[in-house]
């Protein structure tokens, strides 16, 4: 391919609304354009990116037995109805309406629809176990789409659900789809950190994301210090082990008037006290009934933590209003002694001592709280974030935080599906039981872009050789010099029967300039040809990771580029 016969609109200067660098590099290499908010067009060589990585994605799907189709990305309202997600994700699904005014949603993922043709087309366990894939563009609403293909309107994933019979064969088709997941990170030049995570609204009992760490992710992710654990913050689990034992803490409860004062860090200020010390009494409604919640005052409550230990449909703060009538007092002094709703302590608390509560009257607290002597709690719960520093699960390992990008999740959806939309099987006994369901994505274009994000320098992309959008770019000095050129189209179409992928650079453009374009787009292989080297019978090769070019023979060009192409996919295997 000639880059002059190529759209690859390059840019100098660095868009504007472009907010992290791989976004930032793949508008100005050309790779993709903007049409509106959250909506991208894929340029050529962006496009060849592409298709490198969903090449990937379905050799490994393929590998580990799963089955390629395609399904609509328009449904019927009714089948979101069924499974009763129609309201729970109605925030971020396009809805439309066809000429019979028929209510029709475009696909934010595919549960319901693949559920539905199971329950109609497989019958027995002897058909199970399977996996159905699909590499397909889904469609959701984003509040605030950013970050170019990081976070879209409409987006590429793969997606794929496996069916079995028990919740033991589910654990092997989970594992399965779990290693191909490492491969395909792998072989696209990734680092993808699995970590334990929540379930959300997909449903299930557990779930992993694979992460891959980048300043600029939006998801926090806390991994142990030994290697021995990591989890998203919304799943994470840690021990606290600073001391909860605080001054006075023998006295009985005293009130002490604090006027004015409810925020924590107010009141740590007026009682010079650490946050820690002071325990929050927070008021939640959890399916319309009120519930309060203890904890430090420098923890934060992890609502889906909360949801998961009441076993409620919908958690939320309680209103000024019901705060009073709880309580007796403003929002800021309520106090866990008195109360008289249910009541949840985390386990940072436990054998507090000397702690300072709210008193349910307003504009004031009380010191000393015993959390054994004045409340004597049935059980401590978990339900509050971790925090950088604490114990990992293992009590060995230390946690830290750090950012991420998710480039994939698995999940163990159990039965949640199969039982709303009807995909029943029967067993060896003849008895018809629900089919047992996984499910898997990969976000095939956020991936594309996290490669960028995870591989470049000052310069631009180094792309991994697996994903680049040409393996080797013959970089012509003297176009109109016809030694040169006869030589590079040769070269090029020697390569190309083996297999290697080749761009050629024919501009009319100073070295210099094309040079700069070069380590832009991010060629793992750059191959130099100019008419004073041909005089010598030389070429430059050199690898986009290394500084310095290698001179070698002009009649060994092709041996060399092929050794080298063979030395970077071998390292990527």
């Amino acid at each position: 391919m000639l880059w002059s016969k190529t759209l690859i609109p390059t840019l100098k200067e660095i868009p504007q609304d472009a907010e992290i660098p791989s976004h930032q590099l793949m508008l100005r290499a050309g790779l993709i354009r903007r049409l509106g908010s959250g909506l991208y067009t894929y340029l050529p060589l962006g496009f060849r990116a592409l298709r490198k990585v969903e090449a990937i994605v379905r050799e490994e799907m393929d590998r580990a037995g799963a089955q390629e189709g395609l399904m609509p990305a328009m449904h019927p309202r009714e089948i979101w109805d069924r499974s009763g997600r129609y309201e729970t994700l109605k925030n971020v699904m396009f809805r439309v309406k066809d000429r019979q005014a028929r209510e029709m949603v475009l696909g934010p993922t595919h549960e319901e629809i693949i559920t539905d043709l199971v329950s109609r087309e497989i019958s027995s366990y002897k058909q199970l176990p399977c996996n159905f894939y699909q590499i397909q563009t889904k469609f959701r609403d984003e509040i605030r789409p950013r970050f170019g293909l990081m976070r879209c309107k409409e987006f590429i994933m793969k997606d794929a659900y496996s069916f079995d019979i028990s919740s033991e064969a589910a654990d092997g088709s989970y594992q399965k789809m779990y290693d191909a997941y490492v491969n395909i990170f792998r072989r696209c030049g990734l680092h993808a950190m699995p970590v334990e995570a929540d379930t959300g609204d997909m449903g299930g009992s557990s779930s992993h994301e694979f992460m891959v760490p980048c300043e600029a992710g939006e998801d926090a992710i806390l991994e142990a210090d030994d290697g021995s654990y990591a989890a998203n913050m919304e799943r994470a689990e840690g021990f606290c082990d600073l001391p909860s034992l605080f001054a006075d803490a023998e006295k009985a409860l005293e009130e002490i008037a604090t006027p004015n004062v409810g925020k924590i860090e107010d009141v740590a200020a007026f009682l010079k006290v650490e946050p820690r010390q002071l325990v929050k009494t927070l008021i939640y409604m959890a399916d319309g009934k009120p519930v309060a919640v203890l904890l430090p005052g420098d923890r934060e409550v992890n609502e889906i933590k909360l949801r998961n230990v009441l076993g409620a449909e919908d958690v939320v703060p309680a209103d000024p209003e019901t705060v009073r009538k709880v309580t007796g007092a403003e929002v800021g002094f309520a106090g866990p002694v008195g109360l008289e709703i249910p009541l949840l302590v985390d386990r940072t608390l436990e054998g507090l001592k000397g702690g300072v509560i709210g008193a349910n009257k307003t504009d004031t607290h009380r010191l000393h709280f015993d959390l054994a002597r004045d409340l004597a709690p049935e059980a401590l719960v978990d339900i509050a974030f971790p925090k950088a520093g604490d114990l990992a699960p293992n009590r060995k390992g230390r946690l830290s935080e750090k950012r991420g990008v998710e480039v994939g999740h698995v999940f163990k959806l159990g039965t949640k599906y199969s039982l709303a939309l009807g995909a029943n099987v029967l067993d060896e006994n003849g008895k018809s039981i629900p089919a047992v369901m996984g499910c898997y994505g990969i976000g095939v274009s956020r991936t594309l872009q996290a490669v960028i994000e995870q591989s470049h320098d000052e310069n631009g992309i180094i792309w991994p050789v697996n994903v680049a959008p040409y393996t080797v770019l013959i970089t012509v000095l003297s176009p109109k010099h016809e030694e040169s050129m006869t030589r590079a189209t040769a070269l090029a179409a020697e390569l190309e029967n083996t297999g290697i992928d080749v761009m050629v650079d024919d501009r009319e453009e100073r070295p210099g300039f094309k040079f700069k374009d070069a380590d832009l787009l991010g060629f793992p292989l750059r191959l130099t040809i100019g008419e004073r080297g041909l005089a010598k019978g030389i070429v430059e090769l050199k690898p986009r990771t290394e500084k310095s070019f290698e001179e070698i023979p002009a009649d060994e060009a092709f041996d060399a580029v092929r050794d080298a192409v063979t030395r970077l996919r071998e390292a990527q295997k």
